[in-house]
C-alpha cells in the first residue's frame, strides 16, 4: 500500500511539474537582447567547464573501477 502511496504521489508531482511547464511556456515574455546573449554566453562558458569535468571523471572512474579489481584480484589469491 505504500509503493502506491508513493507511485501516486510521483505521478501527482510529474503531473504538477509537466503543467507548470506547459504553463511557463504560454507565459512567457520576450527578453531584451543582452539577456539572450548573456545566457548564450553562460552556457558557452558551462559546456567549457563540462567538456574539462569529463578529462577528470573518465581517469578517475577507471581508477576506482581497476583498484577494486585489484582489491578481489588480492582477496581471491589469499
Amino acid at each position: 500500500m505504500k509503493l502506491l502511496n508513493k507511485a501516486q504521489k510521483a505521478i501527482a508531482s510529474l503531473s504538477l511539474g509537466l503543467g507548470l511547464f506547459a504553463f511557463a511556456g504560454f507565459a512567457n515574455a520576450a527578453l531584451p537582447l543582452a539577456v539572450g546573449t548573456a545566457f548564450t554566453d553562460l552556457l558557452t562558458d558551462v559546456l567549457a567547464v563540462i567538456d574539462l569535468a569529463w578529462t577528470v571523471v573518465v581517469p578517475v572512474t577507471v581508477g576506482f573501477i581497476l583498484i577494486r579489481m585489484f582489491k578481489k584480484g588480492a582477496a581471491s589469491a589469499t
